[in-house]
């Protein structure tokens, strides 16, 4: 077991508290949080003395997609839609290897964590270009990377899949048996929408597994699955372990359904991600005056007491050509696309660290608190706010009370 570590001379972000606080933070030779509390003793630690920096829970990035990472150089999408964007990937999926898929994959995950990122949840393809072979790819990754990132795998049914019920079924069946962590899929793309959601929500309850879909990841009110959805959610017994991403058509909504919906959401325990990402660079396209943002009701959702997380999504592909792994980045993409106000940056701040962590149900192991895995962001800067609004320049990133990266950036 290795020597205890001494955080000394911090301000922490103690679990469920309002305000950093002038704390230290004991981290035994297990890489769990043994303590924090002011002036702890020595007791024989080796000391880490941090002049005032922040100490914070590390971030967790909920919705990605580790299995494209990175192929924006092997094809294009000429329209900038999601059609093809879901086009191009489906033409070059088949060519691509396991391995060729990890090694991509693999940058991302150590850009994430040089940026601060602690966990990742990765939706990965199952299609008829893929079967399974994204699922054992990142299935490898996340036991490669186990010992400086949090992966969970997300077995995505998309593309034509999502029509093929009886197959689909069969490779949720195999994804389950290789390990995944949870369950999703897109009914939007689905000619049987209803029929194919049943089936997510059977496999679920099947496999007891949670279930994180893409949901509505268009701007056409009229064929929304959101009220379908809570329906199910109830019906299985699945609140608080059901999650929709994107949700973009609710954006498209009126007012009044608009707050119908979001109450049905709320009261069936379904958590959503807004991805403004992909919402900023896929949406609204069609629109020849004043192109919509393309992004859910984050701030209605919020009041209404709906927890909602933000995320990266797409890193480097057809569907999002650009991302640095920087989640803070993804946050302040939030603050400006979902119309947040200048007091606002600490709620965004928990977007990307105590939501999503209850989200992918990290629990009392998450946080910087008593008995919690060590996995922190220590990060120069005067306040939460300010890390929001501007980044640090100085980042040190530990998993298990390890420091696993560092980033000091000279300010000239």
């Amino acid at each position: 077991m290795r020597r205890a570590l001494i955080l000394r001379g911090g301000r922490v972000l103690r679990f469920g508290a309002a305000a950093l606080e002038a704390l230290d933070v004991r981290i035994g030779g297990d890489g769990r949080i043994a303590e924090v509390g002011p002036s702890l003793p020595d007791d024989g630690a080796e000391i880490l003395a941090l002049g005032g920096q922040l100490v914070l829970p590390g971030l967790v990035d909920m919705h990605q997609h580790l299995d494209k990472s990175r192929t924006r150089a092997l094809l294009d999408n000429p329209s900038g839609t999601l059609k093809g964007a879901s086009a191009a990937y489906r033409a070059l999926a088949p060519s691509i290897t396991k391995e060729q898929m990890i090694a991509r994959a693999r940058a991302t995950v150590d850009a994430c964590s040089a940026h601060g990122t602690v966990a990742i949840r990765s939706h990965t393809n199952i299609d008829p270009q893929s079967g399974v072979r994204g699922v054992e790819a990142m299935v490898a990754l996340r036991e490669q990377c186990a010992h400086r990132m949090r992966i969970q795998v997300v077995g995505h049914v998309t593309s034509e899949a999502t029509s093929m019920l009886p197959e689909s079924e069969a490779w949720l069946r195999q994804a389950v048996d290789l390990g995944i962590d949870a369950i999703g899929g897109v009914p939007a793309f689905s000619s049987e929408p209803e029929a194919f959601l049943k089936l997510l929500f059977a496999c679920a309850e099947r496999s007891g597994l949670p279930l994180d879909m893409h949901i509505d990841e268009h701007l056409d009110s009229g064929r929304a699955v959101f009220s379908e959805l809570a329906r199910l959610t109830r019906a299985y017994g699945m609140q608080g372990r059901v999650v929709a991403g994107h949700s973009s058509a609710l954006s498209a909504m009126s007012p009044d359904r608009a707050k119908r919906t979001i109450d049905e959401l709320r009261e069936a325990g379904v958590g959503i991600v807004t991805l403004p990402a992909a919402n900023l660079f896929l949406q609204g396209r069609e629109a020849d005056r004043l192109p919509p943002r393309g992004l859910t009701r984050v701030k209605e959702l919020l009041a209404a007491g709906v927890p909602v997380a933000t995320a990266s999504d797409n890193i480097q592909d057809p569907f999002v050509p650009i991302g640095s792994g920087d989640l803070l980045e993804m946050a302040r993409w939030t603050v400006v696309a979902a119309h947040f106000g200048l007091g606002d940056l600490r709620t965004v701040f928990e977007m990307v660290s105590s939501m999503p962590a209850q989200m992918i149900g990290l629990g009392a192991d998450w946080g910087i608190r008593k008995g919690a895995r060590a996995d922190l962001l220590i990060a120069r800067a005067e306040t939460i706010e300010d890390v929001v609004a501007s980044g640090a320049l100085e980042r040190t990133v530990m998993i298990a009370g390890q420091v696993v990266s560092q980033i000091r950036v000279q300010n000239f």
